[in-house]
């Protein structure tokens, strides 16, 4: 079996971005399996890019289609926000941008009635339940198959330092945990997650998912869940690193630095393939930790904001801004919970 790809029909550096948007009650700011409703109301609308299912019933995926630069990519998700938004007025409901919910408990919400979702629950039980958390993905569009392989390696070192930068997940079923991204932990509870082994090129990837797919553990290659991935079908690779922010603004600044990073990468293919103890040492080092964490950078241990300083290329974030840390600065998760809900909206 050779899986299907589509590298290089789309432009080099072409981005395509999905967010993970929470469903809520607008009174209570709980959240509601409404996903049904949204997509019946939506039907029909002229958006730039689609809204999609996701596990939970609560959560809707915006989808841009292929934007040329990282600027039209958010234009799109702002709109795909702001449409949703008018569908769920009606209804009593709004939305809701974060990493977590931060009083839901993730265990107790409802499952999108859809086979794939059952097998996954089926299969990975109370993991999977947990997953009632959301991300940025980022697709950037890959000349070739052994490109996209050495983008990946070349960029990973950096991704704990963007999980830092993104850490918006602080609280977890009503408390504040002590991880600045609950997500990042949640996620590596799944098979097939955090860091990809590996792989010596293209093709030895191809022959592992193939293999994974005969002994029938997954139907896909989108059931591994990296944090980043090569998309074939649609010619990328994926970034899943960030948690999901709630200003748009720091959406456009992930963006921006993720296309940036494998632009750089592309010209700058890294020599070998990235430490996987260190990945994962500064993976829990940024989920705990976020911007004040320390990750192991040249054999010593550095400070995040000192990093994002070091990056290869440039960025708009601002590192002194964790969406985390505005969260707890409420010190109650129900103002956290509306608060996230008045910045989730664009001006």
């Amino acid at each position: 079996m050779t899986i299907d790809q589509r590298f290089g029909e789309s432009s080099p550096l072409s981005i395509g971005v999905e967010e993970e948007v929470m469903l809520l009650d607008a009174a209570t700011l709980a959240p509601v399996g409404a996903i049904r409703d949204l997509l019946a109301r939506t039907q029909g609308l002229d958006l730039p890019g689609t809204l999609k299912t996701e596990l939970h019933a609560s959560v809707v995926e915006l989808t841009t289609g292929i934007c040329a630069t990282a600027e039209d990519a958010v234009e799109a998700i702002r709109v795909l926000r702001m449409r949703t938004l008018e569908a769920l007025t009606g209804l009593g409901l709004t939305v809701a941008a974060a990493g977590s919910h931060p009083f839901a408990e993730p265990e107790e919400l409802p499952i999108t009635d859809e086979e794939r979702y059952r097998e996954m629950v089926g299969y990975a039980g109370v993991t999977a339940r947990r997953q009632g958390v959301n991300g940025l993905h980022v697709h950037v569009g890959m000349p070739g198959p052994e490109e996209c392989m050495r983008t990946l390696e070349t960029i990973l070192p950096w991704m704990p330092v963007v999980l830092a930068l993104s850490a918006n997940s602080p609280y977890l079923a009503g408390r504040a945990t002590g991880l600045a991204s609950n997500r990042a932990e949640i996620l590596a509870q799944l098979p097939r997650s955090a860091a990809p082994p590996v792989f010596e090129n293209y093709s030895a990837w191809e022959r592992w998912i193939e293999s994974f797919i005969a002994t029938g553990l997954m139907k896909d290659y989108t059931q591994v869940w990296w944090d980043v991935r090569p998309h074939p079908r649609f010619g990328t690779l994926e970034i899943r690193m960030p948690d999901q922010p709630t200003d748009i603004r720091q959406t456009a600044g992930f963006v921006g630095l993720l296309r940036n990073l494998s632009a750089w990468a592309l010209e700058h293919p890294a020599a070998e393939p990235a430490d996987r103890g260190i990945y994962q040492q500064n993976r829990w080092a940024a989920a705990r930790f976020g911007p004040d964490a320390e990750l192991i950078h040249e054999g010593r241990l550095v400070a995040v904001r000192d990093l994002y300083d070091a990056l290869p290329v440039e960025s708009t974030l601002d590192p002194a801004v964790s969406e985390a840390e505005l969260q707890l600065g409420h010190g109650d998760v129900r103002a956290a919970c509306a608060d996230i809900v008045a910045r989730t909206w664009p001006s």
